[in-house]
C-alpha cells in the first residue's frame, strides 16, 4: 500500500480481509488478543490517507497505550506528520498537533477538547475506537461518538471480544452506526497457520484451619445485617453476592431509607469477605484500614461493636504477624520454583500485587510490578513504560500486573501466564488469556480457591465468554444493512 513501508508487516490474509471490510463501511472487528488488530488499523488509515479525505484519529484508553500505537505507525508509515497527544501536552501546543494526518490520543483530552473548540468534529475522516467495548455509559467514548459519528466519518472499532451483555453490545452499534461486525476467532482457518495451542490448568487451594475461621466470623457479620434487611422488607437472601447487594442502593436510598445502614454495612462487608477469600490476610487488612478511616453509616459500629467482624480482623493480624498469607502465595512460590522462562501474573488489586512482588523478591526473582497511574502509589506513563520494556528485554523475569496490562499492551512474548485471582468478565479474561500462546505454545495456570466467589467468579467468567462468542458469531454472520441494526440485535 502506498503509505506503508515495504517489508516491515507481514502480509496475513485475514487481515487484509478485515482491513477491507472495515474500509467499506462502518465496522467493529473483533479479533484476539496478539493476532494484530493494529495491523488491521493500519491497512485502514493507510487507505483513507490515500483518499486524501481529511486525517485519521486513533483512540485508545490509556496513555501509554496510545504511545504504543503512535511508535507502530510511526516504524510502519512513510507519512512524516502524527502525533501522540494526551492530557500531560499543554493547550497550545495540543492546538497545533490536532492538525496533524494523523492523531493517536487519549479519549478523555479528546473529549474535552473537542467541548473546548480545539478541533472540529468534520477534521477527520476516519475515527479508531481502540477497545471499543469501553464506548457504554458515560465513558468519554461516548461523548466523542456524539460529536464525529454524525459528519459521516467513517468508524472503526476494534476490541478482543465483544461485551456479553446484550444492551451493552447494542448500544456501542448503534452509538457509532455500525453496519457490520468482522471477526475472528482461534479456530478460524485463516487465523490457525498463527496461532499456538495454550494448555489450561486449574489448581485449587482450599481455606483452613485459623483462615476457614476468618470467613466464618466475615459471612455470621454479614448475615446479621441481611436478616436486618429482610425484617426490614428488603428481599435479600443470608448469602447474596456483592452485584446483588450493590442493585438494592437506589432502591433503599429512596423507598426505604431505613434500611441503608445495614445495606451499606452488607456491601463494606461483602467486600471484605472477598477480598479475604481470593487474596488473604494483607489485602485484607488494608481494605479495613482504608475503610475505617472513611466516614459513613455503620463504620463505627462494624469496627468497634461487631463481634464476628473485630474477631476476624485480629485472627488476620496474628496470621500476618506469622508471615501467613493465603494458599495461593505458598501454590505460587512452588509454582514459580518449578519453570523457568518469563511469567506475566494478573492480580485485580494493587494490594495483593504488592504481596505477590514481596513474595518474589524473597525469592531472588528479578520482577516488576504493572500498575495504573492512580493515586500516591500509581505508576506514571513512563514509569509504566519503563517496567514493560524491561520485562521485554529480560531485566525482569516476572511482571505482576493489574488491569493495565490486560487490554492491548504488547507486553512481551510471554509462554506462562498466572491468574492469581479470577474475573466475572468475559472481556477481562479473553484479554488476559491473550497474553500466551503468541509465538510458541502457551501455559495458562488459574488460582481458585475452592468454595468461594473467587469460584463463583471463575464459573461467571466461563458463562459471559460463551455468551460473548455467541452474540460475536451472530453479528459476523448479518448481513450488512447500512442503516438499520434490526439483524443485529
Amino acid at each position: 500500500m502506498r503509505y506503508i513501508k515495504r517489508d516491515v508487516v507481514e502480509r496475513r490474509e485475514y487481515q487484509v480481509s478485515l482491513a477491507r471490510q472495515a474500509i467499506n463501511e462502518n465496522c467493529i472487528v473483533v479479533l484476539p488478543t496478539g493476532l494484530g488488530k493494529t495491523t488491521v488499523a493500519l491497512q485502514v488509515i493507510a487507505e483513507y490517507m490515500a483518499r486524501g479525505q481529511g486525517g485519521a484519529l486513533f483512540l485508545a484508553p490509556t496513555r501509554v497505550l496510545v504511545n504504543q500505537h503512535y511508535k507502530f505507525l510511526q516504524d510502519t508509515m512513510t507519512i512524516q506528520d502524527i502525533s501522540v497527544i494526551t492530557g500531560e501536552d499543554t493547550e497550545k501546543k495540543r492546538a497545533k498537533l490536532w492538525y496533524n494526518s494523523i492523531v493517536c490520543a487519549t479519549p478523555e483530552i479528546t473529549r474535552n477538547d473537542l467541548n473546548r473548540g480545539l478541533i472540529k468534529p468534520d477534521q477527520f475522516s476516519l475515527v479508531i475506537f481502540d477497545e471499543v467495548h469501553r464506548a457504554v455509559g458515560d465513558y468519554a467514548y461516548s461523548g466523542i461518538a456524539s460529536r464525529v459519528v454524525p459528519t459521516g466519518a467513517r468508524i472503526l472499532g476494534m476490541t478482543a471480544t465483544l461485551p456479553s451483555d446484550k444492551a451493552k453490545t447494542t448500544e456501542i452499534l448503534l452509538m457509532l452506526k455500525i453496519e457490520s461486525v468482522a471477526r475472528r476467532d482461534d479456530n478460524s482457518p485463516d487465523v490457525l497457520p498463527y496461532i499456538q495451542q495454550t494448555h489450561t490448568e486449574w489448581i485449587k487451594v482450599k481455606l483452613e484451619g485459623e483462615m476457614k475461621i476468618i470467613q466464618s466470623c466475615l459471612q455470621e457479620s454479614l448475615a446479621s445485617r441481611c436478616q436486618t434487611l429482610k425484617r426490614n422488607g428488603i428481599n435479600v437472601t443470608t448469602k447474596p453476592s456483592l452485584s446483588a447487594l450493590l442493585e438494592l442502593r437506589q432502591h433503599v436510598l429512596k423507598q426505604n431509607r431505613r434500611s441503608a445502614k445495614p445495606l451499606f454495612t452488607a456491601i463494606r462487608i461483602m467486600y471484605a469477605l472477598n477480598m479475604f477469600e481470593i487474596h488473604g490476610v494483607t489485602t485484607f487488612l488494608r481494605f479495613c484500614e482504608r475503610t475505617r478511616k472513611k466516614k459513613g453509616a455503620g463504620i463505627t459500629e462494624l469496627f468497634e461493636l461487631d463481634k464476628p467482624f473485630r474477631r476476624a480482623m485480629r485472627l488476620a493480624e496474628g496470621l500476618q504477624a506469622k508471615g501467613f498469607e493465603h494458599p495461593k502465595i505458598h501454590k505460587l512460590r512452588s509454582i514459580l520454583e518449578g519453570i523457568s522462562g518469563k511469567v506475566l501474573i494478573f492480580s485485580s488489586y494493587r494490594d495483593s500485587v504488592d504481596v505477590i512482588y514481596g513474595m518474589l523478591v524473597d525469592m531472588g526473582i528479578p520482577a516488576g510490578i504493572l500498575i495504573g497511574k492512580a493515586g500516591e502509589t500509581g505508576l506514571k506513563k513512563r514509569e509504566q513504560q519503563e517496567a514493560v520494556t524491561k520485562f521485554r528485554d529480560g531485566d525482569y523475569r516476572v511482571m505482576v500486573a493489574t488491569r493495565v496490562g490486560e487490554e492491548g499492551l504488547d507486553i512481551a512474548e510471554v509462554n506462562q501466564v498466572i491468574f492469581y485471582d479470577n474475573v466475572p468478565s468475559s472481556i477481562r479474561y479473553v484479554q488476559r488469556r491473550g497474553r500466551t500462546g503468541r509465538k510458541d505454545t502457551g501455559n495458562l495456570l488459574v488460582l481458585i480457591t475452592e468454595s468461594t466467589v473467587d469460584e463463583a467468579y471463575y464459573w461467571i467468567g466461563k458463562r459471559k465468554i460463551a455468551v460473548a462468542d455467541s452474540i460475536g458469531r451472530n453479528l459476523s454472520a448479518a448481513p450488512s444493512e447500512a442503516g438499520s441494526l434490526d439483524t443485529f440485535v
